[in-house]
């Protein structure tokens, strides 16, 4: 009878000991589909509570096996994910591999992953991802491609702004583009030559292949990109809005980021937008590239697509690909 006693105890003991384990997934380190300040997984799909984009009739396509699998920037994760959501079944979050398993590690590769634009190129070049959805490539990247035989296919889906931000206690409200080239330049260092008050301008830089940095080192064309200091250059978009929107850097910071991960995903109240050349980003300046810095986002392929791939890009481009990137914050780009 003891022994039976024991018995139910040490049950007992596994029992709570397999309960308290089972969520660790929830608290390990989720590399691949979380940012450093936007936690990804309230945008996965085939949860009832995703914020993510749903039709409201069946998707016109439908894939069953040989699903592609998809990659991209950080910003625009809600919109791929929501294809996915729309196009593929539900798949089982460990057999599958949108999530990482108990442990909290990829043990299976992901159909849907947010590894974020460099990493996102490399793993599309590496043939580990099918369709990555990000801006264009930077110049390193497009060498890489090169070098390993590769040709990128950029198909355009939608719209962005690429936008500028201060701390709204800054009096600016706007800048020209020739002020924003000579300001990360290094040739304007201080607010009031720009006509505000006396304050050094701090610059606040993205790592060099981020789908950010590549955008500004197209803004400034010919002009050189000032070396940033080290306690300039910030790791992730969202922690330059959080360091733009701290109250210490109220008069002198500057940042910059896509429009719908600076209003939609972050929502910092403490910042505000600037308009650049008298335009201020909206769904209307820049559907009629109104705003000088519109940019397109594409859905990306190295070549020697599957069925399935063009079938899913097709997609993108119809009706139904072009209502969910409306609604989840993009202009359309049809």
């Amino acid at each position: 009878m003891k022994r039976y006693y024991v018995c139910i105890l040490f049950f007992m003991m596994i029992n709570q000991t397999m309960t308290y384990s089972s969520p660790r997934w929830e608290i390990q380190d989720r590399t691949g589909i979380i940012d450093e300040d936007i936690d990804l997984n309230q945008y996965v799909p085939f949860e009832q509570t995703s914020k993510i984009i749903r039709l409201s009739v069946r998707s016109t396509l439908r894939l069953s096996n040989n699903f592609p699998y998809l990659d991209g920037a950080t910003a625009l994760y809600p919109v791929y994910s929501a294809f996915a959501n729309a196009v593929y079944p539900r798949l089982d979050r460990y057999k599958s591999g949108y999530y990482p398993d108990r442990n909290g590690d990829y043990t299976l590769p992901s159909y849907i992953m947010c590894s974020k634009t460099p990493v996102a190129y490399e793993r599309l070049i590496d043939g580990k991802a099918d369709i990555i959805f990000c801006t264009e490539p930077s110049d390193e990247h497009i060498l890489l491609a090169r070098e390993k035989g590769i040709t990128l296919n950029l198909t355009p889906i939608g719209k962005e702004a690429f936008v500028f931000f201060v701390n709204n206690e800054n009096p600016v409200n706007g800048l020209t583009s020739s002020q924003i080239r000579s300001i990360y330049s290094g040739q304007i260092t201080n607010w009031q030559d720009i006509g505000s008050n006396d304050a050094d301008i701090v610059a606040y830089q993205r790592p060099k292949n981020s789908g950010s940095q590549t955008i500004l080192e197209l803004i400034m064309g010919e002009e050189k990109l000032a070396e940033p200091i080290k306690e300039n250059m910030l790791e992730s978009m969202g922690g330059i809005i959080e360091e733009v929107a701290s109250y210490r850097n109220s008069e002198n910071a500057i940042g910059y980021s896509f429009l719908f991960y600076a209003t939609g995903m972050t929502r910092n109240r403490s910042i505000k937008l600037l308009s650049i050349d008298g335009v201020y980003p909206t769904s209307e300046t820049i559907g009629n590239n109104e705003y000088p810095f519109t940019q397109t986002f594409y859905a990306i392929t190295a070549g020697n697509e599957s069925e399935n791939v063009k079938k899913f890009i097709k997609w993108i481009l119809s009706g139904q690909g072009q209502y969910i990137i409306e609604k989840t914050g993009y202009v359309r780009i049809n």
